[in-house]
């Protein structure tokens, strides 16, 4: 099975609607993570169909998420995870990619150019250094503890808005650490097609 089969393979196992031209594109973010990961070390996986079932994959169980949404914050998106791949799929959408690394952004900017994601903008800082932005869904992936990624985000969500936090295993003690003025909408396990480990989504709202 080929890279394309691979993909095409588990979106449909997933039982997602994605275009082939969406998922060739999809294809050539995975390519531009291969080819810019030995200058800036954007992923410890080497492997691209590792990389397909990990990062791509893993990152397509956000869009079933994001219904409704017209715009999206990714904090601490990294190598573009799931930001990118959101925003392949949902053209509609968007999206900020945020990530404090200058040489993340530095790969984010140069891969939203060579995909020609005109839904999507980088901002380089911490999140204390977005102002006068707010999006409908907030979304991170193994970003930091839940307590932590609502009280530094919560002024960057529109009222009516929720947080979609994918996480690994069930997270019961950062469940049970939030603050006061969240409340836990649903925990889903996740299907991950070829990836062998638990994930799970957190959806969380203000009181």
């Amino acid at each position: 099975m080929n890279h394309a089969q691979q993909l095409q393979a588990g979106i449909a196992e997933m039982g997602l609607d994605i275009t082939a031209a969406q998922q060739a594109k999809l294809l050539e973010y995975v390519n531009l993570l291969k080819k810019w990961n030995k200058t800036y070390n954007l992923t410890a996986l080497r492997d691209e169909s590792l990389m397909i079932s990990h990062h791509l994959l893993d990152s397509l169980t956000l869009l079933p998420y994001l219904d409704g949404a017209q715009t999206m914050l990714d904090v601490g998106s990294g190598g573009g995870q799931p930001g990118i791949p959101a925003a392949i799929c949902r053209p509609d959408l968007q999206i900020t990619l945020l990530d404090a690394n200058t040489k993340k952004t530095s790969f984010l900017q140069q891969a939203v150019i060579e995909l020609g994601l005109s839904n999507v903008r980088i901002v380089s800082g911490r999140v204390e250094a977005v102002q006068d932005f707010q999006a409908d869904v907030i979304t991170s992936r193994a970003f930091a503890e839940l307590a932590d990624f609502v009280n530094w985000t919560a002024q960057l969500l529109k009222d009516g808005g929720y947080w979609a936090a994918m996480k690994g295993v069930y997270p019961q003690e950062e469940i049970d650490r939030l603050p006061d003025f969240v409340q836990v909408e649903k925990v889903e396990e996740l299907y991950v097609p070829q990836l062998d480990a638990e994930r799970h989504m957190v959806v969380l709202r203000k009181k």
